[in-house]
């Protein structure tokens, strides 16, 4: 073997394992997921775009909504440090002290828009304590399945379903109908990866289906009139099927390519009420019509397709299990948003992720994220 062939064997030989860790990518050490990081970025820069068009050039709320994702940034690089060993033990007791605030709710809670959703600290804030049950629920949930044979019995099952019932009972109570769906999703989510068996989810639909009469006469008044909106929206044009008509004629105004950024009528004439918030994806169509939609969708699927991976790769039951639950939450997000402007679902008042203007939906987000990307790079950093 000449000088030649020795050097190119050499180069092809491979690094001694501890080159190998010292060689490791400065993201993985700062435990950051960079492509699901870019992503993250790149539709929040999208959201920044669409809601200084769709608050009608206000560019405090662009600035506000900036800050909201600096913040939700830190608290993400935050989370991402912590193992997911740590998030495991403190899961039951995260689950209990946010029950405790939605009791606190309940009893003594801040009544603002004539719902009771709000704690008060004198002096300091008000917060909305159902938005820590988004992470507490599947958090206690991956925690108490991942301690128990898989798939569930039928009796860890009747157990798991009490867990989701009663948070979901005090969020409903509010009345918050959105956020109790979404926290109901959440811990459903991690019930059906452990091996929920298809039985089950039959008998459930069937008895869904039977008690539906029932329900109807427990749901507020207005409630009620978003599900009659929601069938017949012409029954009350200017009245509650205004949102959902002007929402529709936002989306179909765009046609192809769209009227063009800073252009679309139905927000900035205002006939569509709420076009920074919840039905801002109907701005964002009347103004990128179809191909922005798709382009939208598409980053969403990436973010999605993402997080999934991370799912599937993860080392342990509990980790596995809460990263498919909040991959799988974001995905609600995103469709009943969607759902809810294009007139197929009620509208329950849940903003589209990372394009609607809130800060408090934006930091529970991150911080979603910030827990799946301390899963992933943990796991790596153990090989």
């Amino acid at each position: 073997m000449n000088k030649r062939q020795q050097y190119q064997f050499l180069r092809r030989a491979p690094e001694h394992p501890t080159q190998q860790t010292f060689r490791r990518s400065l993201w993985l050490k700062l435990h950051v997921d960079l492509p699901l990081l870019t992503l993250l970025c790149l539709a929040t820069l999208l959201g920044l775009i669409q809601l200084y068009s769709a608050s009608a050039l206000n560019i405090d709320l662009v600035i506000k909504q900036a800050v909201s994702f600096s913040l939700g940034l830190m608290v993400l690089l935050f989370l991402a440090q912590i193992p997911p060993r740590f998030y495991q033990s403190i899961s039951p007791w995260f689950y209990i002290a946010v029950l405790a605030l939605l009791v606190m709710v309940a009893l003594f809670g801040t009544i603002a828009m004539g719902a009771r959703r709000w704690l008060t600290i004198p002096g300091v804030t008000r917060f909305q304590p159902s938005e820590f049950m988004k992470l507490a629920m599947p958090m206690m949930m991956a925690w108490f399945l991942a301690r128990r044979v898989l798939p569930p019995s039928l009796k860890v099952i009747i157990a798991a379903l009490v867990i989701i019932a009663i948070p979901v009972g005090l969020i409903a109570r509010q009345p918050d109908l959105g956020t109790a769906l979404l926290v109901t999703g959440s811990g459903f989510f991690v019930l059906f990866m452990a091996g929920l068996p298809w039985w089950f989810l039959a008998v459930s639909a069937t008895g869904f289906a039977a008690i539906t009469p029932i329900a109807w006469h427990f749901l507020h008044d207005y409630q009620r009139q978003r599900i009659i909106t929601l069938i017949d929206p012409e029954a009350d044009p200017l009245g509650t099927g205004w949102n959902i008509i002007q929402s529709k004629t936002a989306i179909g105004s765009g046609g192809l390519m769209g009227k063009g950024w800073l252009h679309g009528t139905q927000a900035h004439l205002e006939f569509l009420p709420e076009g920074h918030t919840d039905f801002i994806i109907a701005t964002y169509s009347e103004e990128f019509g179809l191909v922005g939609i798709i382009v939208l969708l598409l980053l969403y699927g990436a973010i999605i397709a993402r997080c999934l991976y991370i799912a599937s790769t993860a080392s342990d039951s509990y980790s596995r299990l809460l990263a498919g639950a909040i991959t799988l939450s974001f995905f609600v997000y995103v469709f009943v948003n969607a759902g809810m402007v294009s007139g197929i679902l009620p509208v329950v008042g849940v903003p589209l992720p990372f394009i609607s203007y809130g800060g408090t939906a934006m930091i529970t987000l991150m911080s979603g994220f910030g827990i799946l990307m301390s899963i992933h790079t943990h796991k790596k950093l153990m090989y």
